[in-house]
């Protein structure tokens, strides 16, 4: 393949460099695509899953948490006691209310 790449307008030559960026990447995917299911029919035939070898256990879902605070102007806003504190919660503290006041 052989392009003249100086009688090509900047926006084709973007758009080559577009396409080529494309199939870079498709080419990768494929070839790891392929790579991983020979190393996964390598280790079917000795005994193992791939996973096993590679310590790549599957994820697991998480069960969602249980409320333990409840906004006390509207008892269905609650709050598990995980990941940042709501608004409603950080002025109940601030006005001088302690967390087990907002218990559930």
């Amino acid at each position: 393949m052989n392009l003249d790449l100086n009688n090509l307008s900047l926006k084709e030559l973007k758009d080559l460099q577009s396409q080529v960026g494309k199939a870079i990447s498709g080419y990768e995917d494929r070839r790891k695509k392929e790579l991983l299911a020979e190393l996964d029919e390598i280790a079917k035939a000795k005994g193992f899953s791939l996973a096993e070898l590679t310590g790549a256990a599957p994820s697991r879902k998480r069960s969602p948490s249980v409320a333990k605070y409840a906004n006390p102007a509207n008892a269905a806003d609650t709050w598990s006691g995980r990941g940042r504190k709501p608004r409603w919660f950080s002025e109940a503290m601030a006005k001088g209310k302690k967390p087990e006041d907002l218990a559930v």
